[in-house]
């Protein structure tokens, strides 16, 4: 197999199962420390354009909008915003 052979069939698998690329950029996150953390978010973003998963979502993944106050996780108590002082 040549090189654009290879290339076409990581292409493929990527489109296919786009969660790899994310699982990708938490694995060089966790390697490096989160120190190229906004470099990795632009490469995953890169490789999703090349390979057509443009969506930015792994699959089962919901966007939150801005709109969209973030979940408090499981067994962490729920904090109230800051008050503006008035």
């Amino acid at each position: 197999m040549d090189l654009k052979g290879l290339v076409d069939k990581a292409k493929a698998a990527l489109k296919g199962n786009p969660s790899l690329i994310e699982k990708g950029g938490d694995a060089v996150d966790k390697a490096t420390g989160g120190k190229y953390s906004s470099h990795v978010g632009k490469a995953q973003d890169a490789v999703r354009k090349a390979v057509g998963a443009e969506d930015g979502q792994a699959p089962g993944q919901a966007e939150q909008t801005p709109e969209q106050p973030k979940q408090t996780p499981p067994g962490q108590p729920k904090q109230d915003p800051p008050q503006q002082p008035q």
